[in-house]
């Protein structure tokens, strides 16, 4: 018997986590396009799983033909609210969707680990909606984390990949490190060009909201956490792959 997913029950925050954060939106946001703009191409972008819209303003400023497929309608009230017209919304799932073109440019950041079939999705990117020579943004949350491997040692969470309790409520699946998330998009066809890491992080989410509202950190401690985490991409907050289409 298939599970009959609610994403509008799975964005909501709870009083104990958050489906997002501050350190999202403030510092890993920001990262993720820097990381990405190197590699961007010209043309049109597909963002799967825009949210409530704070990513695709950063796209904005790199791209004018954006399409977004969410499957919250809820999400895509509250971005429509902050971006008016100028996206084109699909409220569909990954799986559901029906696209008539294809995308020089396809963003997929923190979603991945929420899909039940992630292979089959990653196929239906590179075999009908990735242009010939188009690029796939693909990120992810680190299983191998330093801020996750202390909550380990903890006694938090049973293992670096381990599903909480608390991201099953925000319909996590699986929780990927770089090997297993490269695994997913060779199976699925994809021919993976890049790879690294995004901010070096020993922090949890709720410790750096903290700290990002006082003076203890400052931009150049920021910029220090990103530029170590190209280094040592598997201590990272987020892992990255940027894929091209495979034959």
């Amino acid at each position: 018997m298939i599970e009959q997913r609610d994403y509008n029950k799975e964005i909501k925050d709870a009083v104990d986590h958050q489906y997002a954060y501050g350190f999202d939106f403030d510092v890993m946001h920001p990262f993720m396009i820097r990381a990405f703009t190197p590699f961007f191409k010209n043309g049109n972008l597909l963002e799967l799983g825009s949210f409530k819209g704070d990513f695709t303003r950063r796209l904005q400023a790199h791209f004018q033909d954006i399409t977004c497929v969410e499957a919250s309608d809820v999400a895509i009230s509250e971005a429509r609210a902050k971006l008016g017209n100028e996206i084109n919304y699909i409220n569909s799932t990954f799986e559901n969707v029906e696209l008539t073109k294809r995308y020089d440019n396809i963003v997929l950041t923190h979603v991945l680990e929420h899909i039940d079939d992630p292979v089959s999705v990653l196929r239906r990117i590179n075999d009908e909606w990735l242009s010939d020579d188009g690029r796939f943004f693909l990120v992810c949350p680190n299983a191998n984390a330093p801020s996750r491997q202390i909550a380990v040692k903890m006694g938090l969470i049973a293992n670096n990949a381990a599903v909480t309790e608390a991201e099953a409520l925000h319909g996590h699946r699986c929780t990927y490190s770089l090997d297993t998330l490269e695994r997913d998009a060779v199976a699925a066809g994809l021919n993976v060009v890049h790879r690294s890491g995004i901010f070096f992080k020993a922090l949890a989410n709720f410790q750096w909201d903290r700290l990002l509202q006082t003076d203890i950190i400052s931009p150049a401690y920021l910029e220090g956490c990103y530029q170590l985490g190209q280094h040592y991409p598997d201590l990272c907050s987020s892992i990255f792959l940027m894929c091209e289409k495979g034959k």
